[in-house]
């Protein structure tokens, strides 16, 4: 990066507005970026760059449990493919043949080698990204990554490859811990992994970890943390009023960090399906907004059964109790019983609603399936005609929490 620009030794040439360092950066950004991509282009083919449907950017401070936490974070977001660490990538046999040619893993380097990685099919559906963006250059190739998504979007939009350029969906999540903590985590992972170690040197199985000098160093383990704040957090930040940013407390236990991240991860369909998806789909209410007022809306209906319905309601309960319960009592171990019945009460549909209604009232789950079968009555003798009567059998299926019995 260019040093700070010298400050003018006159008025006249305090006058000319010098270029501020996030100039600079977007304007490096902006020839990586160009670059890279037309390599993108050369190397694969406008129509094969296919990028994931969703990207996670996953940050994290020193011991916030980025690793602990991403398995959880993919399942629970339905990905099926390892997540991509940029610190891995950096290891890998492209950038060793970097480095081996003697030239220094850079922004450039990064973005190159990340941006061919997301090509690769076991991540079109989605994936994590541990570790990315961690510099304000790698934040502004992101954006023109995205902005470039959506491009290829709209090329395709009306082709048969269409559903392999889809609406993007871009999640930041950060995972955060105040510095003691970062800093207490830090040096209780190194005595963890030394312990291990030398249990491995010892007995010969296992695989050595990674011996880190900030996880036995408080003073490194703190800078460590300093680090983080002033270029990855600060990266990330840049990108909050864009896409979608998820900050997850990070401090409590694996189970309260686990609560966390789902509250943070529910679905929400505006954000990640195409526009036109969620305009079809819109006169479709979602299951969170009809059982808000169920049980308001369960009472308002059993009320009004009694009040102008009086008769069929009383003779419904009264059927209930006296052929249905019993049923059900004898299968309060299983907690799912089966009725079947020809009870001419139900051929109004008015009844089985009130049937349905009377066990959500009393906390079971109450199904009919009504079964229509044509029973023989009459053949006629010269013709062979068959003449046959309905007959309507209502199976119901009423679930409840059974009893738990332990067997020995």
């Amino acid at each position: 990066m260019p040093p700070e620009p010298a400050k003018p030794a006159n008025d006249a040439a305090a006058s000319v507005p010098t270029p501020r360092i996030t100039d600079l950066e977007i304007k490096d950004a902006q020839l990586i970026f160009s670059s890279v991509w037309q390599g993108l282009e050369t190397d694969h083919g406008r129509k094969n760059l296919r990028f994931p449907k969703e990207i996670i950017l996953l940050g994290g401070a020193p011991g916030a449990g980025k690793g602990t936490n991403t398995t959880f974070i993919a399942k629970a977001k339905g990905l099926t493919c390892a997540p991509i660490v940029i610190s891995a990538l950096l290891d890998s046999p492209e950038a060793k043949r970097i480095k081996d040619a003697g030239s220094m893993v850079g922004d450039r380097e990064v973005i190159d080698l990340l941006f061919n990685r997301l090509l690769k099919p076991e991540y079109r559906d989605g994936v994590i990204l541990d570790g990315f963006p961690r510099t304000k250059v790698q934040v502004e190739c992101l954006k023109l990554l995205v902005d470039k998504m959506h491009a290829l979007r709209r090329e395709f939009y009306k082709t048969p490859l269409s559903i392999h350029f889809r609406q993007p969906t871009i999640h930041i999540m950060v995972l955060f811990v105040d510095e003691a903590t970062s800093v207490a985590r830090q040096l209780r992972r190194g005595i963890e992994v030394r312990a291990h170690n030398k249990e491995v040197r010892r007995t010969g199985i296992g695989e050595l970890l990674e011996e880190r000098a900030t996880d036995f160093d408080k003073g490194l383990a703190q800078r460590r943390y300093r680090v983080f704040k002033e270029q990855t957090w600060d990266a990330l930040q840049e990108l909050k009023e864009i896409f979608h940013y998820h900050f997850v407390n990070a401090q409590g236990t694996i189970h309260e960090v686990e609560k966390n991240i789902l509250h943070e991860l529910e679905y929400q369909s505006t954000l990640e399906l195409d526009p036109r998806t969620v305009d079809r789909l819109r006169g479709i209410p979602v299951a969170s907004e009809i059982v808000v007022h169920a049980r308001q809306e369960l009472v308002k209906r059993l009320d009004s059964y009694e009040l102008e319905h009086e008769s069929q309601f009383g003779q419904l309960v009264t059927f209930v109790e006296r052929k249905v319960m019993p049923i059900v009592i004898r299968h309060a171990i299983s907690g799912t019983a089966l009725v079947n019945t020809e009870d001419p009460l139900l051929d109004d549909p008015r009844a089985l609603a009130m049937l349905i209604d009377i066990f959500s009232e009393r906390g079971y789950h109450a199904m009919v399936d009504v079964h229509r079968i044509e029973v023989p009555e009459q053949v006629d003798l010269a013709t062979g005609a068959v003449r046959c009567r309905l007959k309507k059998v209502y199976r119901i299926q009423i679930r409840f929490t059974g009893s738990e019995i332990r067997r020995g």
